[in-house]
Parts: C-alpha cells; sequence; structure tokens
C-alpha cells in the first residue's frame, strides 16, 4: 500500500486521453493550438491575465521563474526547508549562474514578514554583500501547511516595499487551494511567477509556470530554450495541463488525496509533527513502529531517525487510507 510520495501515482485517465486527442500533426515547440490556449485557460481560472510556459520539471518551473527575476549577483529569500533548497541538487545555483538562497526560519516550513526580515534587514547594500532580489514561499509549504491568504498579502506588502519579485512554488498548490476553500486567485495571492504543480497530482509530464507579472514570461521563454526545456512535441504537455484544469478535475484530485489525508491524521493525535492541511502527514514514530507499519504492507518514507512522512494521492485507495488509519491507531 502505497504512501510513499504522490509522484508515485499513476496518470489520471483523463491526460492519457487529452494526450492522445493531442496526437495529430502541429506547430512544433509551442506553436501548436493547444499551447496556445493555455494563457486564456489560466487567467480565466485566476481571474486575471497571465501568460503560461509549460516545462517538464518542478525544479525547472521554479528555476526558471527565479531566474527572471534574480541576477547572478543577487539572492533568493526562502524557508532552510525549501524544496529549492534541500531537493533540487543545486539547481538554483545552476539556472541563476551562482545566485544565492537566503535561509530563513519558519514555522511549518512558512515564512512570515518578520522571518524575513530576520534575514535581508542586516544584509548592507553595498557590493560586498549579496542583494535579495526575490522572496519564494511554498504552496502547500514542505511540510504540509497552507498559506492563508492574509499571510501572502502580508509577505506580499513587504516584498513591494523593498522591490522584491515574489514567486511561489505551488507543486502542491492544488491540495493547498482545497483545503483554503476559497478561489486559485485567493491560493496565490498577489505573487509574480507560480509554479502550478500537475504531476503529483495525477499528471504524468507536465508543470505550468504562470506568470502574472507577464513581462517575465518574454524572459522565460528564451531562458526555457537555452536550459534545454523547450520541447518540440509541447503539445502532449500543454494537453495534460488543460485537461487538469477541464472541468475543475485539478480540484477534484487533490480534494480526494486531502480526504485520505485527513482521514489517516484523524487518529493521529499527539504523533503529528504539523497541521495537516494538504495531503502530507508527518508523523513521531520509532523504528519499531515504523517496522511494524511496513510488515503489513504499508510503504512510506523515514523522516530522520523518529518520524515517518506518509503522502496520499489522488488515487490513494479508500481502504488503504483506512487500513493505515488503524494501523497507526494500533501503535
Amino acid at each position: 500500500m502505497q504512501f510513499l510520495s504522490d509522484n508515485a501515482a499513476s496518470v489520471h485517465p483523463a491526460l492519457w486521453d487529452a494526450m492522445k486527442a493531442a496526437d495529430a500533426p502541429d506547430s512544433p515547440y509551442d506553436g501548436d493550438a493547444v499551447s496556445q490556449r493555455l494563457d486564456a485557460a489560466f487567467s480565466e481560472v485566476f481571474g486575471r491575465e497571465c501568460a503560461v510556459l509549460w516545462v517538464a520539471t518542478g525544479t525547472a518551473a521554479n528555476c526558471l521563474a527565479l531566474s527572471t527575476m534574480v541576477q547572478p549577483h543577487g539572492g533568493v529569500v526562502c524557508h532552510r526547508e525549501a524544496h529549492i533548497e534541500m531537493d533540487e541538487g543545486g539547481a538554483p545555483g545552476f539556472y541563476l549562474h551562482g545566485a544565492k538562497l537566503l535561509l530563513a526560519e519558519g514555522e511549518s516550513a512558512k515564512l512570515t514578514p518578520e522571518n524575513i526580515r530576520a534575514v535581508i534587514d542586516p544584509i548592507r547594500d553595498d557590493v560586498h554583500q549579496v542583494q535579495p532580489k526575490a522572496i519564494s514561499i511554498t504552496q502547500a509549504s514542505e511540510y504540509g501547511c497552507a498559506y492563508s491568504p492574509d499571510q501572502i498579502a502580508a509577505i506580499a506588502e513587504l516584498a513591494k516595499e523593498r522591490g522584491l519579485g515574489l514567486h511561489m512554488d505551488g507543486a502542491r498548490f492544488a491540495n493547498a487551494c482545497a483545503f483554503l476553500g476559497g478561489s486559485a486567485a485567493d491560493a496565490a495571492g498577489p505573487v509574480d511567477a507560480l509554479s502550478f504543480g500537475c504531476v503529483k497530482n495525477g499528471g504524468m509530464s507536465a508543470e505550468a509556470i504562470v506568470f502574472f507579472d507577464t513581462g517575465l514570461a518574454d524572459v522565460a521563454r528564451y531562458r526555457r530554450k537555452r536550459a534545454g526545456h523547450l520541447q518540440s512535441k509541447g503539445r502532449y504537455l500543454a494537453a495534460q495541463l488543460l485537461a487538469m484544469l477541464d472541468g475543475g478535475l485539478w480540484l477534484d484530485n487533490a480534494r480526494a488525496a486531502n480526504g485520505a489525508a485527513q482521514e489517516i491524521a484523524s487518529v493521529a493525535g499527539e504523533r503529528l509533527m504539523h497541521p495537516v492541511e494538504a495531503n502530507e502527514i508527518f508523523l513521531s514514530c520509532t523504528s519499531e513502529e515504523r517496522e511494524a507499519l511496513r510488515s503489513q504492507n504499508f510503504d512510506f518514507y523515514d523522516w530522520g531517525d523518529d518520524a515517518a512522512r506518509l503522502v496520499t494521492a489522488w488515487n490513494t485507495p479508500q481502504e488503504h487510507a483506512t487500513l493505515l488509519a488503524k494501523a497507526i491507531a494500533a501503535l
């Protein structure tokens, strides 16, 4: 029973159907009819004009977005547990040509204006120090917690005050939006660019960079090509993204994953290390307890010596979530 990662989940049938429907001759790269529909489709979802580029991975989405905001001598403020710091193999330094990540603290891997100021206020405005140029936040955070619209607005206000770009890593944006219960616009807030996750939510090989500052997209198109991410048959990536938006599938999938996570979390009690506001559960448990769960055919990642990370997906079987909940309750 699979709780390793939502990356391990299968591809939603609607996306296979969409790729098959796109399997006809068309213009290469992003000149095809399917890719040309992305801007309007995402603009409708977010209720404001945006420019959208497809890429194959979340790492590329994050780094290409940030590369439009930060020059090599600059820095990006992010949480010390942020994916761009912990899980992207130095890709930000590669794509941003040496720009620095400026690491901040924050409960449940979320930033606050105070956390950000603690990092940027001591930096002198001179050539001897890396200057902050952008802020990157993750929705939902690396510990599965969602930023409220008010929390994002406060960070955006600070970014505007200091002249900093604001990027959102939305690998699990759908899960955060489903939890918050409001609109996509509310869950994104006034960010300049959003990495809109698809693969973790039932996609195969497509992520979207949504630029609300559409001028940044003009820069990103050149950087995407230079980075080797302008695929010649991009219509298959665009087809996945459009299928995810069609009929609100992206939210339906996220609600299913969140619901399974809530069932598991409901029995965890004081074992929960962070609030469960998306589809990740961080559970305090000993190595013996983890082995007991694995002996019952549950698959998940250890999280240090005394914890486990459990991740549900759009297609987690109800009976699997129920069995895991019962197994945790019995520990």
